[in-house]
């Protein structure tokens, strides 16, 4: 008996679970494809605007920096960077101290990593829940089928072939399904939790190096000049006391 047969078989509820599990098949497909082009965009976007990014590191112009972000939105290195740039570009229209300016930058760093990481986790619960109930949604077509088989033998009061196909059918293409959608979904999740993780370190890391780029050369600079107001005086003091001795 093909697979053809087995279909013509089944019976009406059994039809219904099958319809269901071809319907979350085709969601799955649908959003693993959608997936798979968002994160390829922003990989590809990304690979794009890093060597702008590390040109800026190595001090290059901040302007071209931003044309760059403009040029790839869809960079998820991109994402983070601008608005790193663009708080830290505000605070320093608005002559806010060195301190408030690497709070400010920083947390809206840390926003920006929040909010793409949200964009690219959704619909990813959707493939979970899929490929964590299909399998149970089969099995439930399974126990369905096999009562129908039982029910169909105590009708008749015989166990032949003819008899119990229906809920065999039933059973069989149930379970089938069930598996056929919840392998693809599952690989599916876990790939793109995957990619996922990589991108969260990306972002993690450019924006401690746009912090340091930042803010680092400024501080360095600060501390030198507090240095030199608390030798100055001191030297100031001794002179008068060693020239009374």
């Amino acid at each position: 008996m093909n697979f053809a047969e087995l279909l013509r078989h089944v019976g009406i509820f059994g039809g219904a679970v099958i319809v269901s599990l071809a319907l979350l098949s085709v969601f799955s497909v649908a959003m693993i494809i959608d997936k798979h082009r968002r994160f390829s965009s922003t990989t590809r976007e990304s690979e794009k605007f890093k060597p702008e990014f590390k040109k800026f590191l190595h001090g290059g112009d901040v302007q071209n920096l931003v044309e760059a972000g403009r040029l790839h939105p869809i960079s998820h290195v991109a994402q983070v960077v601008s608005a790193g740039i663009i708080e830290y570009d505000g605070v320093g229209q608005s002559g806010g101290d060195p301190t408030a300016a690497l709070e400010l930058v920083t947390s809206a760093l840390r926003d920006s990593i929040s909010e793409t990481l949200i964009q690219l986790k959704r619909g990813l619960g959707f493939l979970a829940t899929i490929g964590s109930t299909a399998p149970f949604v089969g099995l439930f077509g399974t126990v369905v089928g096999i009562i129908n088989a039982f029910r169909s033998i105590a009708a008749t009061g015989s166990g032949g072939m003819s008899v119990v196909s229906g809920g065999i059918a039933e059973a069989l293409v149930s379970t089938a399904m069930g598996i056929f959608v919840a392998i693809p979904a599952v690989v599916a999740f876990n790939h793109f939790t995957g990619k996922i993780e990589i991108f969260h370190v990306e972002m993690n890391r450019a924006s401690s190096q746009l912090v340091n780029r930042l803010f680092k050369i400024p501080e360095l600079k600060g501390l030198d000049v507090e240095m030199a107001d608390v030798k100055a005086p001191t030297v100031k003091k001794e002179g008068p006391a060693y020239a009374t001795r």
